[in-house]
């Protein structure tokens, strides 16, 4: 995970004061659709404001959004869409917080990781999409991404896409040394000795510290380290799941069983390829990416299903995804849900998975067309199955920091060092807390 900028922490803790120290009435809040206080906006309003048009100002870098503007607009001719590449992640919302801040270039949607948004709608950045119904949707998402977009019981975006978790092995790799596709974590930890003594260069997988790898890990071992109750923060990474995963993980880095290369660079995709990396785990939307950065390796990796903490368990979590959500200094908010619902919740979704993505609807996620789509990469394996399977596996009650961005990027300062130097993985995680807390407690929030 990128670095934050200092500037982004600055307008994060200036948009935070304010939420934390202010008044939680939203019945002030205009009637453009931002509170709690608004009045209803019907789809009716909204299928006029399509009809008349105007101008939108969309930032996103999700690459599918370009062919979903463009059949966008074919269907409603009178709206121009200004598709804008302001950054990914941290370097769009270092822009985005600058613009919140200053009062002027908001855009009217803006892509927001679901890691993310809490600091947004906590900030009070964004436009509580209650009063246009968007609760009722809650049935067209699964689980994880859904819940993921509410805050404080209000609705602050639509999912465009998820990242229920896998495991993704080198079949070539397990073949060879005699190594069965694990079942379990233990399983996994046992894979990786018989992997790395059997070949010294060879690793069951790549990690020098991830903020967004670790806490995926965490949940789906069922963990809740973060409780937010308004401005009621309890950070603990002392609890069974947190623990059960440092003990295992742990095992890994003092017995140098992992790959000192980081995700992503030319090394990790060379790994993928001659053998060195025998698995990744992480989202469905993996696939894409194995294609067009590590095409030697098709045919020889497959899919399975995410390793368990207790044996004969499903359990799942999210790694990853995003959502569209209205920002609350944008301008026509009715035709800014209109095309938010239009991409996340309507014909954009098919345009979106025919171009490589991968849906958070349970529309697309259950249709026989996109679980029967067959994967060359993947020797021809049908992996949406998995990945749908994963999807409606996610465990449930999971919840990220109202300054999670902030927590993330002093993640390599804390947790990192326990890949790197004689840190427990334990000690990383205390210090990751106790830093996050003292930060959460400067901006107004009480935390334990």
């Amino acid at each position: 995970m990128p670095r934050f900028l200092k500037v982004a922490a600055a307008a994060t803790a200036a948009m935070l004061a304010l939420a934390a120290c202010g008044s939680s009435d939203d019945s002030s809040s205009s009637s453009t659709g931002s509170g709690s206080g608004s009045s209803g906006v019907s789809d009716a309003d909204v299928q006029a404001a399509l009809q008349k048009g105007g101008n939108l100002t969309v930032w996103a870098w999700e690459p599918t959004l370009k062919q979903v503007v463009a059949k966008f607009q074919e269907k409603y001719p009178n709206v121009k869409v200004n598709l804008v590449n302001a950054g990914t992640g941290n370097d769009q919302y270092t822009a985005l917080q600058n613009a919140v801040a200053a009062g002027k270039g908001v855009p009217d949607v803006a892509q927001i990781e679901y890691y993310a948004l809490p600091q947004f709608a906590l900030g009070k950045a964004l436009t509580d999409l209650g009063p246009y119904g968007a609760s009722s949707l809650k049935a067209d998402f699964t689980p994880g991404p859904w819940n993921s977009v509410q805050n404080g019981g209000k609705v602050f975006g639509l999912p465009m896409d998820s990242g229920p978790m896998a495991l993704y092995y080198n079949k070539d790799v397990f073949d060879k040394y005699g190594i069965k596709v694990p079942t379990t974590w233990q399983e996994y930890l046992d894979a990786a000795r018989k992997l790395h003594k059997a070949n010294p260069k060879a690793y069951i997988t790549n990690d020098t510290g991830d903020a967004g790898f670790v806490t995926s890990m965490i949940w789906q071992a069922g963990g809740k380290p973060y409780q937010v109750d308004g401005t009621n923060v309890t950070i603990n990474f002392t609890d069974p799941g947190a623990t059960q995963f440092t003990q295992v993980w742990q095992q890994l880095i003092s017995e140098k069983l992992l790959a000192p290369i980081s995700s992503w660079s030319d090394q990790w995709f060379q790994g993928m390829t001659n053998g060195s990396i025998a698995t990744l785990t992480t989202g469905a939307w993996m696939p894409a990416n194995f294609v067009s950065s590590a095409p030697s390796g098709s045919g020889k990796w497959r899919v399975a299903d995410l390793p368990q903490w207790q044996a004969g368990g499903t359990a799942s979590a999210e790694n990853g995804g995003s959502s569209l959500a209205i920002m609350d200094k944008g301008g026509n908010k009715a035709l800014a849900y209109g095309f938010m619902k239009y991409a996340d919740d309507g014909d954009g979704v098919q345009v979106r998975v025919d171009n490589g993505a991968f849906p958070a609807t349970t529309a697309q996620l259950n249709s026989p067309a996109f679980q029967n789509t067959e994967f060359k990469y993947f020797g021809g394996q049908k992996a949406n199955q998995i990945f749908a399977k994963s999807a409606q596996n996610v465990v449930t009650g999971w919840s990220y920091l109202p300054f999670q961005v902030y927590a993330n990027s002093v993640f390599n300062d804390t947790v990192g060092k326990a890949y790197v130097s004689s840190t427990s993985l334990a000690d990383g995680l205390k210090a990751w807390q106790d830093q996050s807390a003292k930060y959460g407690n400067e901006q107004g929030f009480t935390v334990k």
